[in-house]
């Protein structure tokens, strides 16, 4: 079969790959759409080798294709509609039980485009363990986002808490800011979005954004105290890596943050914050448990999540599709099949 994969070159190839079959607990899945990630750029670049004989694409979703031995109907049916939770680890572990394989704690996890096979292919093997039902509401593109840069919204704002009634600006509105301007708003959170971008801000209003400010053309500062009353942001959902020192700028006395956006940097003065009182924290993907959770509020709410996409490709536009997601100046891309 024909796949994408990575030279480490800042280029694109379409290769040939063995077609995977299933051993022991593992299932093949028929993809139909594998989503476009900024960190798959990292990759691209060789910022983090991978070698060209990884399959590159860890948002995938399609249908069980074909099961290993071991593998019950309870685990996995031919025709299952499934997104895939994109590590695995040793599946035994606390952190594996819990529904975090990426942090297991025995053994480096298996994570789709660097140390195992992703979904940029029409077909792709995965333990059955990764997979999670699709609602039948979704589409396979839904099921894609939820996968990574959604999912990766939604464990920021899992790790924020309660976000109802409350005041949330939102650095960066690419897709992963996007999606969480979208889950905020329908949590009943007031969102400010924040970008450098009008186009982007203005596909933030129609995700539910109540607000937006150009932190290019305005002073952000300012702004947000303007929209505050002068008392700053209670809640901070950055997305972007690179506004890090604005989000503390404005972020209220007992203000919790979140920083999603890599590679990003931060640094501040103790002595002149710690009376603030804050919380700040990192977040990572999200679990199991919560990928889940996530695609059943999306479809619950019947939100917009396959506005995300603004780009659709086949796998032989490949070269051509990372060559404009390179450029990171519009919006998201997916691969159907």
């Amino acid at each position: 079969m024909r796949a994408i994969a990575f030279p480490g070159d800042d280029t694109t190839a379409i290769r040939e790959f063995d077609d995977p079959v299933p051993g022991p607990g593992e299932v093949v899945v028929r993809v139909r759409a594998s989503g476009m990630c900024g960190s798959d750029l990292l990759f691209r670049r060789g910022a983090i080798a991978v070698g060209t004989d990884i399959i590159q694409g860890h948002e995938p979703c399609g249908d069980v294709h074909a099961v290993g031995d071991g593998v019950t109907p309870m685990m996995a049916r031919v025709g299952d509609r499934v997104m895939i939770h994109h590590y695995w680890g040793c599946d035994a572990c606390p952190a594996c039980r819990s529904g975090w394989p990426q942090m297991c704690e025995r053994e480096p996890s298996k994570v789709m485009g660097i140390s195992a096979n992703g979904g940029h292919a029409p077909f792709l093997k995965v333990p059955a363990r990764t997979l999670l039902p699709l609602p039948d509401t979704l589409s396979y593109k839904a099921g894609a986002a939820i996968g990574c840069g959604t999912g990766t919204a939604w464990g920021g704002l899992q790790r924020l808490g309660n976000v109802a009634g409350e005041t949330i600006v939102v650095f960066g509105q690419g897709p992963v800011g996007l999606s969480g301007t979208m889950l905020a708003s329908a949590l009943g959170a007031t969102v400010i979005a924040v970008d450098i971008d009008d186009n982007r801000l203005q596909r933030a209003k129609s995700f539910g954004a109540a607000s937006t400010v150009n932190s290019r053309s305005s002073n952000v500062v300012e702004a947000i105290a303007d929209m505050t009353g002068g008392r700053g942001a209670p809640l901070i959902l950055e997305t972007s890596g690179k506004a890090n020192d604005d989000a503390l700028a404005v972020l209220a006395p007992w203000g919790r943050a979140c920083f999603l956006g890599l590679p990003g940097h931060i640094e501040f003065d103790v002595q002149a914050h710690y009376k603030k009182q804050w919380t700040l924290m990192t977040s990572w993907t999200m679990s199991t448990i919560e990928q889940l959770r996530c695609a059943e509020f999306i479809a619950a709410r019947n939100l917009p999540i396959d506005d995300i996409y603004t780009h659709t490709w086949s796998l032989d536009q490949g070269v051509e599709a990372y060559e404009w997601f390179a450029q990171q100046r519009d919006g998201k891309g997916v691969f159907e099949f």
